[in-house]
């Protein structure tokens, strides 16, 4: 069966557009109709740049990896017609050692919606129609609020960095860099029973929201004295890095107690300075955050059921054939936390 779809494309730097496309569903997996979706800082990348890191848009490519819909038809007999679900962005190939594991999220032959890591391209899901995996398929209550039911893949980012750190009952949590992960880590860990979330960031603005989340206390590095915290080889047993800063990184080896753990959720290039001998004498665990794996179940379950609220992160909403307007927007950060669009 052919279905004629209407797709948000990015072609190049600076360079997108609402392209009017045709897919084929025959009867294997599920046809979702996207109903809303999240544009994510590597939207923002492909379209202010043209690239993620090194990997370049060589054809145009549908863009978007936060998205939620609801089932056209399906071939599984679990889920049912005109079914709410949060689409699972990744599509691990099920038999790599580290699938096998039980650790998708490290798949050697990943295929993450709207990535130019390979060629052809991975289309996203900022498009009206989508085939995708009956397994990519997460249900939720039609009753669930969809502006936040858009932040599954966001928040599942938040949960696997949390779990990351290990056991969080009770623990005093350090927060560097909170845009909307950071925020939601906030509120994952506080969730996981942290007992004390300081946050740090040079925006005020970024600061502000961070209190809606949950923070109990804010820094601006800029001009806040931080010596309470770097005294006796640090004060907390857990930080998240989630700038990419330099400067940030160091930041957070200082403040984090001999024996603490680090967890660098922040993407960014190679670090020169690296305070080496920091993280040698103190002893400290660092560790990589990288997607999420059941985190993002975890993620479905605790926004239907209101565990927290993502939506002080809300800053727009855009309709899909608005889609430039809405990554200016976005990509203003003086204004926007996280932009939705609506399809």
């Amino acid at each position: 069966m052919k279905v004629k779809t209407q797709s948000c494309v990015v072609a190049g730097k600076k360079t997108v557009a609402v392209s009017d496309q045709e897919i084929e569903w025959n009867n294997k997996g599920t046809l979702v109709q996207i109903t809303r979706g999240g544009i994510c800082g590597s939207d923002l990348h492909y379209y202010q740049e043209g690239k993620v890191g090194n990997f370049t848009v060589k054809a145009p490519m549908i863009l978007g990896h936060e998205v939620i819909g609801k089932i056209v038809h399906t071939d599984s007999t679990e889920l049912k017609e005109g079914q709410a679900v949060a689409v699972n962005p990744s599509k691990p190939c099920g038999h790599c050692k580290y699938c096998l594991q039980h650790e998708e999220n490290q798949c050697t032959e990943m295929r993450f919606f709207g990535s130019a890591m390979y060629f052809p391209h991975v289309d996203g899901g900022f498009t009206r129609y989508k085939v995708v995996d009956t397994a990519q398929c997460i249900p939720f209550s039609s009753n669930a609020d969809e502006k936040v039911m858009a932040f599954a893949e966001p928040l599942a980012v938040a949960i696997h960095a949390a779990h990351e750190a290990g056991d969080l009952q009770g623990k005093r949590v350090f927060i560097s860099g909170v845009g909307p992960i950071g925020c939601l880590i906030i509120s994952a860990v506080k969730t996981l029973g942290a007992a004390e979330i300081v946050c740090a960031d040079v925006s005020s603005r970024s600061l502000s929201l961070a209190a809606k989340m949950g923070a109990d206390t804010l820094i601006n590095p800029q001009h806040d004295d931080l010596a309470l915290w770097k005294a006796e080889k640090g004060y907390f047993d857990v930080s998240f890095e989630v700038s990419g800063h330099p400067s940030s990184i160091t930041t957070c080896l200082e403040v984090t107690r001999a024996k603490g753990v680090m967890v660098q959720v922040g993407m960014g290039g190679a670090v020169p300075e690296f305070p080496m001998m920091m993280l040698i004498a103190k002893e400290i665990s660092l560790k990589g955050s990288f997607r999420f794996t059941t985190e993002f179940n975890t993620a479905v379950s605790w926004l239907a059921n209101n565990v927290i609220d993502p939506l002080p992160l809300l800053s727009g909403e855009y309709p899909f054939t608005e889609l430039e307007q809405a990554l200016k927007f976005a990509g203003d950060k003086t204004q926007a936390a996280k932009v939705q669009l609506v399809f």
